[in-house]
């Protein structure tokens, strides 16, 4: 199993670079031990001009039987002889995929202390992959790689015997994408879609490899056309492993979108007043409404779901009265950006206490959000497909159960006051729907009835006599005694949640 990767250079910038880069000198060849064979590395070339770094990966059949599913293992009468004769070791596979994070770790994940720049910045890039199964064919290796940035994405079917071209091709292809990307950003994606591609793994498919996908397809594989068959494939067609990965990715999307900025233009100014001055953002004044209801409320420990770059958090880091703050959100991404935001790196010991990032998908229980004296949901449930909406409810008002939620979310009567936002669109095109104060009252209403909570509305923005604020928001009280509500347990209303 064979492949390489090539770059070129400059005089300032050479291209044997690249032994930095995947933290393997081109002067040596090397020897690293998996599980189930030997993985080598080596240059075949070497110069400023040009580098290549070769990956052979020697597959040890007898340890892929004992060890995984060895392909061709079954019912078959000669199941026991296709466990040790297959292509296993000859095409790039999942197998593939478990020697280049075995080998090249620290260049998957985007690390190199001796030239960060260089791991940071696109460089030009080949990649060959000389046998490649492919259950799709060539269309559709170019379907997956042609979205994600390469220039060139060749996939040349390989006969099945040059000798009798009547015979048609093989599944194989062989692969060459070329293009200027980011070293981790090409090995992340081929470390998902090798065994995409060949629709197959060699090992059980456990519930982290959803995880495992996530974080190697964080940038590229929410936004990616071909998202549903590559999680569908990934994890080995369970179902609820992949409803568990697009719920996930539905909420990247989320988290990874910038927000239109309607809040600066010109028509946010409130129309009472005549003055010129630039008005407060709509996002700023969103924070400060919700600071003020986590202050009535009395809140000291607060979750920030949905807390994308940690535009909230920063706000409720400023102010001692909250002791314990937790953002949460399904993007490592938006983490990052919001870590940078924070300076958590530089933060002082007492004041990095008060605040934690995590990262978890909303729309699934976490007992670690148990105990909160508040939660807030900030434009995050728009983001959501409706028949997704029940099990965010559930996570939040059936499972968590802080004492207080605050919900903000557009109100889409007011979006004939944009004057830059044409006629029947929402405000982001990210956003599943938008609604009217009528329909946001009445789903809040509903949850709190489920759920033991009653709830109050809060203008947010100027509030139109005829449209009403820009934003509208529900603050959600827990009852003191919420044991029984309507002469239902707790227990009948999680049930209820659920099954709605």
């Amino acid at each position: 199993m064979f492949m390489t990767i090539s770059t070129t250079g400059t005089p300032e910038r050479p291209a044997t670079d690249l032994g930095f880069l995947l933290h393997k000198h081109p002067d040596k060849a090397q020897t690293f031990s998996t599980s189930h064979g030997t993985a080598h590395v080596f240059y075949p070339e070497a110069s400023p001009e040009r580098c290549t770094a070769a990956l052979l990966l020697e597959v040890d059949p007898v340890a892929l039987v004992r060890r995984g599913k060895g392909k061709g293992r079954g019912g078959a009468p000669d199941a026991a002889l296709a466990s040790y004769v297959n292509d296993r070791p000859y095409a790039a596979s999942s197998l593939m995929s478990v020697a280049i994070t075995a080998v090249f770790n620290s260049a998957l994940r985007g690390d190199c202390r001796a030239m960060p720049e260089r791991a940071a910045a696109p460089l030009p890039l080949r990649i060959e992959v000389p046998a490649l199964p492919a259950r799709g064919g060539a269309e559709l290796v170019r379907k997956l790689f042609m979205p994600l940035g390469w220039a060139r994405v060749d996939a040349e079917p390989v006969p099945l015997d040059e000798r009798f071209p009547e015979w048609g091709d093989s599944r194989y292809v062989r692969l060459v994408l070329e293009g200027e990307l980011r070293l981790c950003d090409a090995l992340r994606q081929l470390y998902v879609l090798l065994p995409v591609l060949d629709d197959a793994k060699h090992y059980w498919v456990a519930p982290d490899e959803v995880d495992k996908l996530l974080r190697a397809g964080e940038g590229w594989l929410a936004t990616h056309p071909e998202h549903r068959l590559i999680t569908s494939r990934y994890l080995s067609r369970r179902w609820g492993l992949t409803r568990q990965a697009e719920q996930a990715l539905e909420l990247v999307r989320l988290a990874e979108s910038d927000d239109l900025d309607v809040e600066s233009v010109d028509n946010a100014v409130d129309e009472a007043t005549d003055t010129p001055e630039r008005p407060v953002p709509l996002a700023q004044q969103r924070r400060e409404a919700i600071l003020s209801a986590l202050h009535d409320a009395g809140a000291a420990r607060v979750l920030d779901l949905g807390c994308g770059q940690g535009q909230l958090v920063q706000a409720l880091l400023k102010d001692a009265r909250f002791t314990e703050i937790v953002g949460v959100d399904v993007s490592m991404r938006a983490l990052t950006v919001a870590a940078r935001r924070l300076k958590l790196d530089r933060m002082g010991e007492r004041q990095s206490r008060r605040v934690t990032l995590r990262q978890g998908a909303l729309t699934y229980t976490d007992k670690g959000l148990r105990g909160y004296d508040a939660a807030v949901l900030s434009e995050v449930v728009e983001h959501l497909d409706l028949p997704r909406l029940p099990a965010l409810e559930y996570a939040v008002f059936g499972a968590a159960r802080p004492r207080t939620v605050l919900v903000t979310t557009p109100n889409v009567e007011y979006n004939v006051r944009w004057e830059t936002l044409p006629a029947g669109h929402v405000r982001h095109g990210d956003h599943r729907f938008e609604w009217t104060r009528a329909e946001f009252r009445a789903w809040a209403g509903e949850v709190a009835d489920r759920h033991g909570y009653t709830v109050a509305f809060t203008p947010v923005g100027p509030d139109d006599p005829e449209v009403g604020p820009p934003t509208q928001m529900a603050v959600f009280t827990r009852a003191e005694s919420d044991s029984t509500t309507g002469g239902k347990s707790t227990d009948e209303r999680e049930k209820e949640a659920k099954a709605a």
